[in-house]
C-alpha cells in the first residue's frame, strides 16, 4: 500500500472514529442538560404552588377546591406559544398534592389518582422527611412518554402538612434534544468532511515531494544523469539535498576523488624516499652515510605506518553513527595518565606541563576517544613549542559542557593555514625537523568531538602561541 493511501485511509478513520465518539458523547451530554433545564424552573413551579397551598389552608387543611377550579380553567385554555421550533398550545403540567401520611388528596388530571397511597413514591417520601423529591416515571397514557415529578412540602408553623408534587412529560424537551442532536450531526458530518478533504490536500501536499524522490532515486539506479527535482523549502529540501549528496558519495565524484588523491600523495613522498635510500644502499657507501639512510628508512616507514594507524582510526570514526559505550571518566585520572605518557617527549624537549582549574570532575563519554583527542592535541603542542617552555592544561566546568584548553608558545599558525588545519592530511612543518606529519591527527579530533556532539578550536594567541579549545558536553 502507498503512503498517500496510508495517510488517506488514516485521516479517514481518524476523523471517522473521532467524530463518531465526539458527537455520541456531545449527544448524550445535550440530553442531560436539557433534562436539567426542565427539572430547575420545575422546583420554583412547586414552590411557588406549594406557598399558595400553605396560604390558602385552614385549620391545618389544605384547600384543594382552589387547586381544582383554577386547574380546570388552566387546561380548558388553548393558546399558540412557538418556542423556537416547538409550538406549544396548551399546559401540560401535572400537580397532585398529598397529606403528611402521603394520600393524594388534589389531582390535576381530573383527580384520577386521589386517595392512593403515594406515601412511598420517591419524590413524596423524600419531601416529607425534609430532603429533595424527585422522581421520574413512565406516564400511564403513553409508556414511551416520561413524566419528570418536582415536589415541594407544604409547610405552616414549621410543620409539614404535605406535599406538592408538579410533573412534566419530557416529550418538549425531547423535541428540543432531536432537534439538537440533527443539527449537531449535519454540522459535525459537514465539518468532518472539510476536514478530511483538507487532511486529503494535505497527504497530496507531503506525499507529492516523496513521490518526486521515489522517480528520482530510481532514475540514479538505473544510470540516468538526472536534475534533483524543485522541492521547495524546509525538510524536503534537506532530503532531496542529502540525496543528491549520497549520489556524489557513490559516484566518487567527491569523497573517493579527493581522499584517494591525496592520500596516495601523502605516501608517495616517502615511498620515494624509502626507494632512493635501499638503491644507494646497494652500492658500496661509507659506514656513517649508510646509517643516514637507514636512518631515513626508519622515519619514513614510522611516517608510512602513522599515517595508515590514523587513517584505520578516522575511517573507524566516520562510520560511527553514535557512541557505543559510555564510560563514567575521571578528568584528573586522565589527565595524569596523559602526561604519564607523554613525559618523554616533553623531557626530551624539557617542557613543562602545567593543570590547571576545576577538580574531581567526571565525564560521560568514550574514554579511549576522549584520551586520544587529549592526546594528539598536545602532541601538537608539544611538536610546535620551542625547548624550556610551558604547555598549560586549563579544565573548566559549567551547567552543559567540560572545557579544555591546551595553551603552547609555539610561532603560532599562518593565516594562511588557520581555516584548512582540520583538513584530512594537511600539516605544516614541525620547526625542530621541517618535517609534516600524517595530517590525520586534528582531523581525528574533530571527528570525536563530533561524535560527542562537542566542539573543538584552534586560534592564535596574542603574544605567540596557540591555544586549542575541546569542549564535551556533560549529557553525554
Amino acid at each position: 500500500m502507498s503512503i498517500r493511501r496510508r495517510i488517506f485511509l488514516g485521516i479517514i478513520l481518524l476523523f471517522g472514529v473521532g467524530f463518531y465518539f465526539l458527537i455520541t458523547f456531545i449527544i448524550d451530554d445535550i440530553e442531560l442538560r436539557y433534562r436539567e433545564s426542565t427539572e430547575e424552573p420545575l422546583v420554583d413551579t412547586a414552590r411557588v404552588l406549594a406557598s399558595v397551598a400553605a396560604e390558602s389552608a385552614q385549620n391545618g387543611r389544605i384547600n384543594t377546591d382552589l387547586f381544582r377550579a383554577s386547574f380546570v380553567d388552566i387546561y380548558a385554555q388553548r393558546f399558540s406559544a412557538q418556542i423556537f421550533g416547538l409550538i406549544k398550545t396548551r399546559v401540560d403540567l401535572r400537580v397532585y398534592i398529598t397529606d403528611r401520611a402521603g394520600l393524594v388528596i388534589f389531582d390535576s388530571d381530573a383527580g384520577r389518582d386521589e386517595g392512593s397511597d403515594y406515601s412511598q413514591w420517591r419524590d413524596v417520601y423524600r419531601t416529607l422527611r425534609g430532603g429533595y423529591g424527585a422522581r421520574t416515571s413512565v406516564s400511564f397514557k403513553d409508556p414511551d412518554i416520561k413524566m419528570l415529578y418536582i415536589a415541594s412540602p407544604i409547610v405552616i408553623d414549621g410543620d409539614i402538612i404535605g406535599v406538592l408534587s408538579v410533573g412534566k412529560p419530557t416529550y418538549s424537551s425531547n423535541q428540543f434534544v432531536e432537534a439538537a442532536q440533527r443539527e449537531l450531526i449535519i454540522g459535525g458530518a459537514a465539518v468532518c468532511l472539510a476536514l478530511i478533504t483538507i487532511g486529503l490536500l494535505l497527504g497530496l501536499w507531503v506525499t507529492r515531494p516523496i513521490q518526486q524522490l521515489t522517480v528520482y532515486a530510481r532514475d540514479v539506479r538505473d544510470g540516468k544523469r538526472v536534475k534533483l527535482p524543485a522541492l521547495g523549502r524546509g525538510e524536503m529540501a534537506e532530503l532531496g539535498l542529502a540525496f543528491e549528496q549520497m549520489r556524489d558519495a557513490l559516484e566518487g565524484k567527491r569523497y573517493v576523488e579527493n581522499y584517494v588523491q591525496t592520500l596516495t600523495h601523502e605516501i608517495k613522498s616517502p615511498v620515494s624516499a624509502i626507494r632512493g635510500a635501499v638503491e644507494l644502499l646497494s652500492e658500496d657507501l661509507p659506514a656513517e652515510q649508510r646509517q643516514t639512510f637507514l636512518e631515513n628508512i626508519g622515519v619514513e616507514s614510522e611516517r608510512i605506518a602513522r599515517i595508515v594507524e590514523n587513517l584505520l582510526l578516522l575511517t573507524s570514526l566516520e562510520s560511527k553513527r553514535e557512541i557505543d559505550q559510555f564510560d563514567h571518566i575521571s578528568i584528573d585520572e586522565v589527565l595524569e595518565d596523559i602526561e604519564q605518557t607523554l613525559k618523554p617527549l616533553l623531557e626530551a624537549k624539557r617542557l613543562t606541563m602545567t593543570i590547571d582549574g576545576v577538580k574531581d570532575c567526571s565525564l560521560r563519554a568514550e574514554a579511549f576517544w576522549v584520551r586520544q583527542a587529549l592526546i594528539n592535541l598536545l602532541q601538537n603542542a608539544i611538536e610546535f613549542s620551542p625547548r624550556d617552555e610551558i604547555i598549560e592544561v586549563i579544565v573548566s566546568k559549567d551547567a552543559v559542557a567540560i572545557h579544555f584548553e591546551i595553551r603552547d608558545a609555539g610561532s603560532g599558525i599562518p593565516e594562511y593555514a588557520l581555516d584548512r588545519i582540520f583538513q584530512r592530511f594537511y600539516s605544516l612543518k614541525r620547526p625542530d625537523t621541517g618535517r609534516k606529519s600524517s595530517g590525520l591527527g586534528l582531523s581525528l579530533v574533530k571527528e570525536i568531538v563530533n561524535l560527542h556532539g562537542g566542539s573543538v578550536s584552534i586560534s592564535n594567541r596574542t603574544g605567540g602561541g596557540t591555544t586549542a579549545r575541546l569542549n564535551f558536553p556533560l549529557n553525554g
